[in-house]
């Protein structure tokens, strides 16, 4: 089973469908200067807003968290695009704008970790178990 650029692009851009693999609580208003909100917990909450949203292919937000000095709300660029591949979708993200090496390590190990539970998620339909979520939650 595989899933099409369109039914990833729904994946990144439907609050109801982006929380079977990532967050807890999400708002999501895909156009041009509409907000980009995810939840892990009260104390961890990803904030910016959307800059480009070409349906199935791209998508570009801004990226932050509230309260981080370091990565604050809307300071770094998350570029998406979307391509067929074979049957399937070859995913490419690009997280620009992060401060240093070690903002880049951290970002990289989850967003690496998100995708792997949106492939899953894109293709059976089931969200595997999420450790990290539950790290981020304090539990």
């Amino acid at each position: 089973m595989t899933a099409e650029p369109r039914d990833v692009f729904g994946f990144m851009t439907d609050a109801a469908r982006y929380l079977r693999w990532m967050g807890r609580a999400a708002e999501l208003d895909p156009r041009p200067g509409g907000v980009y909100r995810v939840e892990f917990s009260p104390e961890t909450v990803a904030l910016g807003e959307y800059v480009e949203v070409v349906e199935p292919s791209r998508i570009v937000f801004t990226f932050g968290w509230i309260g981080n000095f370091e990565v604050p709300p809307g300071s770094t660029t998350v570029e998406i695009h979307l391509e067929p591949s074979g049957a399937g979708t070859l995913l490419r993200l690009r997280h620009s704008g992060l401060p240093g090496d070690a903002a880049i390590a951290l970002h990289r190990e989850g967003w690496e970790h998100y995708l792997d539970k949106l492939v899953t998620v894109a293709v059976s339909g089931t969200p595997p178990p999420d450790a990290k979520a539950s790290v981020l939650n304090g539990e």
